[in-house]
């Protein structure tokens, strides 16, 4: 991990998310995150929705407090000092802080580093992806709108990630896949269904670039400069 005083923070939920954008390099990309427990209680209540990446690997490691990684039904608790975890690209997990209630010294505060394998493909985890994905939800439960299957699928599929069926479904992976494909970025695009907004984007230029490598969504791609 490089730190530099250049590095971003996007934050949410009025805090109680945040990231630290670092570099890594030997990874795509390279976050620190920190959960506020107390900021977070509500928001935390809820376990985030389970997922797989068709096209990296994804590691994870705990740096202060306890947080859990559901990985192919298995619940695996990551504290401080222990190794780096890998998930595998394909498998389903999801990851959540222990609740303060159980955590170590009832520390408020989860800390953890999450970053992502180099790929060549097009569709995989990346700065806009992660900001897209909270800064969507922020806006739903701020505003007591609903979630829309589809702008979570285009998103989603935006970042090589999918939205898994029951481990007895046949060929249940490949099917989310098709999914998001076909709901998420196909309709989705012919619907205006954007997977990143310039509002929720740090890194626009990066946007614009993934999202033009699909004929469904290379109108979104508009440079925040016109003459650019």
């Amino acid at each position: 991990m490089e730190y530099s005083e250049s590095d971003k923070v996007i934050e949410v939920f009025d805090g109680a998310v945040s990231t630290l954008v670092i570099r890594h390099a030997q990874r795509s990309f390279a976050f620190e995150v920190t959960l506020d427990l107390t900021k977070g209680a509500e928001l935390f209540k809820q376990k985030p929705p389970m997922h797989f990446h068709a096209n990296q690997d994804e590691y994870i490691q705990a740096c202060q407090g306890d947080i859990v990684l559901e990985l192919e039904g298995r619940e695996i608790v990551l504290s401080p000092g222990s190794q780096e975890y890998r998930i595998p690209a394909w498998a389903n997990h999801r990851s959540y802080p222990l609740p303060l209630s159980l955590q170590a010294g009832q520390t408020s505060q989860v800390k953890f580093w999450l970053s992502g394998a180099k790929t060549p493909e097009r569709l995989q985890l990346s700065t806009p992806f992660f900001e897209n994905w909270y800064r969507y939800q922020e806006s739903v439960l701020t505003t007591g709108k609903t979630f829309s299957l589809i702008q979570i699928l285009s998103t989603f599929d935006a970042g090589g990630t999918y939205l898994p069926f029951p481990a007895w479904v046949p060929f249940g992976r490949r099917i989310s896949q098709a999914l998001g494909i076909v709901c998420g970025r196909w309709l989705g695009g012919l619907l205006g269904y954007q997977p990143f907004y310039r509002e929720w984007s740090s890194d626009w230029d990066l946007a614009c670039q993934q999202m033009r490598s699909s004929i469904f969504q290379r109108r979104f791609a508009k440079p925040a400069n016109p003459d650019a």
